[in-house]
């Protein structure tokens, strides 16, 4: 399991919770790969939920802005580190057209303890030529 970078005030993660943490993003990639937009915008966090109203305009803005994470080549874990004051699991994804970027998923804790996806954001991969 990845060793959690945090500020003093930032209580360090559960092996249970990075698990978890883990588990709701490979499910949320599994959906999206079978097209099953209700399952993927399951995982996402009620506040992404009530942005984007339903499963169906969710998934277009995926498929149109999150191409990567949409239909990723490949996956690889890194590391989860706090982000002001959240969670984010950091992951290498090679795109379906071989380009290496770096998702970064803001995680939230729900009322019940369940983890949920609050917010993807993609950077250029370190090894990524510019």
């Amino acid at each position: 399991m990845p060793v959690i970078a945090r500020a003093q005030d930032e209580a360090p993660l559960s092996q249970a919770d990075q698990a978890a943490i883990r588990v709701v993003i490979e499910s949320q990639l599994a959906a999206f790969q079978r097209d099953d937009a209700a399952a993927a915008f399951a995982h996402a966090s009620p506040r992404i939920q009530q942005r984007f109203g339903d499963a169906e305009t969710f998934m277009a803005m995926v498929k149109s802005s999150y191409r990567p994470v949409y239909r990723p080549a490949r996956v690889t874990f890194r590391d989860l580190r706090w982000l002001n004051g959240v969670p984010a699991q950091f992951i290498d994804i090679i795109g379906a057209d071989g380009r290496p970027v770096v998702a970064g998923y803001i995680m939230e804790r729900q009322a019940d303890g369940r983890w949920r996806i609050g917010g993807v954001f993609l950077t250029k991969s370190p090894d990524q030529v510019t």
